[in-house]
């Protein structure tokens, strides 16, 4: 069993206060990152970098909508020269933030076997995944000309060793916690029953953890962590509580979430008086092909649709964007 500070349900106390002028605020994150396919085995080479031209398209549309884009790179985007130039420029004019992400079966020193396990950061030997993570964070700020204030384990993979690692980088932000969300038959990490509100990873306040958010809908949401349980054993048991609209699980990403169905989620979660609504996805999305999300041109245009329905949706409601330094000045950073 996977245990850990970053792992286990903070206690109570933790949830992190923002200053009163902050109100509550958007966060879109892109898990920036290389083309593989998602139904094979992980493997270290074979990948893609093609969906990178669609990159420009989408940080103009962003800067259309007024969403502020925080691109957590990993390591075969920092190698790609394109990359750090699209990239790099909407970072150098204000409108994006750099972030680290970490696959571990492409990011060296290569070291341990390639497999589901392993896939999950966290599980590695600590002094092997410190290495990845210092080899990355170090060459984003060398490409990006500035230090990564905020970290995503790919795949969500937090481990027990992964909260001294940050703080002793210098990352002020963790948002791995996908709240709601169970991994562990996989060999990850259990967040069912983890906050979506914002807190601090220990009583020193130095690394804030920024969930990943999503939200309960329905008659049952009381019941979804328990629901979910069950789950494991049992397949198909919580799709039928779905179909009954009897409990709905809505996490705030374009990915395999209707409009409709994030717009639910975005209400309850401003209802429950959430700071920050941290909205997600994939990069290669943004280019048909790469991913289950977006097989043809059509649905990259869903994609676009649902973004200017849901910022439009968020203007209304009177949430702004926000950036990685308004999240650390409004916590006392």
């Amino acid at each position: 069993m996977i245990t850990g500070s970053m792992l286990e349900v903070p206690p109570a106390g933790r949830s992190a206060v923002f200053a009163p002028g902050f109100g509550q605020r958007v966060l879109l994150t892109v898990d920036t990152e290389e083309e593989f396919d998602w139904r094979a085995p992980f493997r270290r080479e074979g990948y893609g970098l093609s969906h990178i031209a669609a990159i420009p398209r989408f940080q103009s549309f962003c800067e259309r909508v007024g969403a502020h884009p925080v691109y957590l790179v990993d390591w075969p985007i920092v190698q790609d020269p394109r990359a750090v130039e699209i990239i790099g420029d909407a970072v150098r004019r204000g409108t994006a933030d750099v972030g680290v992400q970490l696959h571990p079966w492409v990011n060296p020193p290569f070291e341990e076997e390639v497999n589901i396990r392993n896939s999950f950061a966290g599980n590695l030997p600590p002094a092997l995944e410190a290495a990845k993570f210092t080899m990355l964070r170090d060459a984003i700020e060398r490409a990006f000309g500035t230090a990564p204030l905020i970290y995503r384990a790919g795949r969500y993979g937090l481990g027990p060793h992964t909260a001294a690692l940050l703080k002793e980088a210098g990352i002020r932000i963790d948002t791995s916690v996908r709240a709601l969300f169970d991994y562990s038959s996989y060999d990850g990490p259990d967040y069912s029953n983890h906050p979506v509100t914002p807190y601090w990873i220990d009583g020193d306040r130095a690394l804030l953890e920024l969930p990943v958010t999503s939200a309960y809908w329905g008659p049952l949401r009381r019941l979804g962590p328990l629901l979910h349980r069950v789950q494991r054993h049992t397949p198909t048991f919580f799709s039928g509580f779905s179909r009954l609209g009897l409990l709905e699980r809505i996490a705030l990403t374009p990915e395999g979430v209707s409009a409709d169905e994030a717009l639910r989620g975005i209400d309850l979660s401003l209802q429950a008086d959430l700071p920050v609504l941290v909205l997600s996805f994939h990069s290669p999305t943004l280019a048909p092909g790469h991913t289950p999300y977006a097989r043809d041109e059509a649905a990259v245009e869903r994609l676009y649709e649902w973004f200017e329905t849901v910022y439009a949706h968020l203007a209304a409601r009177g949430v702004r964007s926000c950036t990685i330094a308004d999240i650390i000045c409004a916590t006392g950073g």
